[in-house]
């Protein structure tokens, strides 16, 4: 299946032309200042979110540190036999 689009006839008109390419930058200029401004919009309401949720989230206290590093791991484990090997 082809998608063919339709043969655009162009202006032969130097006015015209020049007219149709600054209407058409025009409207690109527009889009790229909509759209910078719709990303500065989402940009400053996440970051006052992200304020708003750190402000009313209760404090936490800070986890506290050992006095010294163990040295002993302590725990639960299981001994593995491999089976090729001969079990004593």
């Amino acid at each position: 299946m082809r998608f063919v689009l339709p043969a655009t006839r162009r202006s032969r008109h130097p006015l015209a032309r020049a007219v149709s390419v600054i209407l058409g930058l025009a409207v690109v200029g527009v889009l790229m200042v909509f759209g910078l401004v719709v990303a500065g919009v989402l940009l400053v309401g996440g970051v006052v979110l992200l304020a708003i949720r750190q402000w009313k989230a209760p404090a936490r206290p800070a986890p506290a540190r050992p006095a010294a590093r163990a040295e002993t791991l302590e725990g639960e484990f299981v001994v593995l036999h491999d089976g090729h090997r001969a079990a004593h």
